[in-house]
């Protein structure tokens, strides 16, 4: 395995990066790297222990089994569940690549593996110049992109694979993942495979919350 950091991005929101970012912390756990979980941005959080917390990033922070500080995980947390630039537009606050990156170097210097996990999708805007592709560029990470198996899955995976070709970083791997009960995936998960350069890390069934989708994937190697 060339990295054990990695940038977990999804062909929309609601795609299930979180899940299977909690599934590739708990695998490389597996493998004995000490593994923490970061969500750099996340909107739709609640007031707990004196500050907005995040229950994608409470989730990571669980698995990672890390004492590190909440804000250092999930340095920017909004309470409305909307587009995160806008929250923070409307809180009178900038989205900081600069500050994201150095909390990832902080938490990388105490960790052998880190996976990063992007908000929405991968043009996701942090601010008036900058989006989720140039937060991934800045950390120079591989990227795994996570696919919801669903109508139009294919054009929405197409687009995101050249997108982040075009910004020059490496797909590691993506992750197929049913995002609701069906039996008609077979052929959109072949024709992905086909057209896709890069591994599939995973054909992840539709599971609840309880569940791990870590058996059901693998590193890249």
């Amino acid at each position: 395995m060339t990295s054990t950091h990695f940038f977990i991005t999804g062909t929309d929101t609601e795609v299930g990066k979180t899940f299977i970012s909690v599934g590739l912390v708990s695998l490389l756990q597996q493998q004995g790297y000490k593994t923490v979980g970061m969500k750099p941005i996340a909107s739709g959080c609640e007031w707990l222990d004196g500050q907005w917390k995040n229950e994608d990033a409470l989730a990571l922070i669980k698995q990672s089994q890390s004492d590190l500080a909440y804000s250092l995980i999930n340095p920017y947390a909004f309470e409305p569940a909307i587009a995160p630039h806008i929250a923070a537009e409307r809180e009178g606050v900038t989205l900081s690549i600069a500050n994201i990156k150095g909390n990832y170097d902080l938490i990388a210097e105490q960790a052998d593996a880190v996976i990063v996990e992007g908000a929405g999708g991968w043009y996701v805007p942090l601010n008036t110049e900058s989006t989720m592709a140039d937060l991934a560029v800045e950390l120079q990470l591989p990227v795994i992109l996570v696919v919801a198996i669903k109508l139009g899955c294919i054009n929405h995976a197409l687009l995101t694979v050249a997108a982040i070709e075009q910004q020059g970083l490496k797909l590691a791997g993506w992750v197929a993942n049913h995002v609701a009960e069906q039996s008609e995936s077979t052929e959109m998960i072949e024709t992905l495979t086909s057209r896709i350069d890069a591994p599939c890390l995973g054909v992840v069934p539709y599971l609840n919350s309880h569940q791990s989708a870590a058996s059901f994937l693998r590193l890249p190697e």
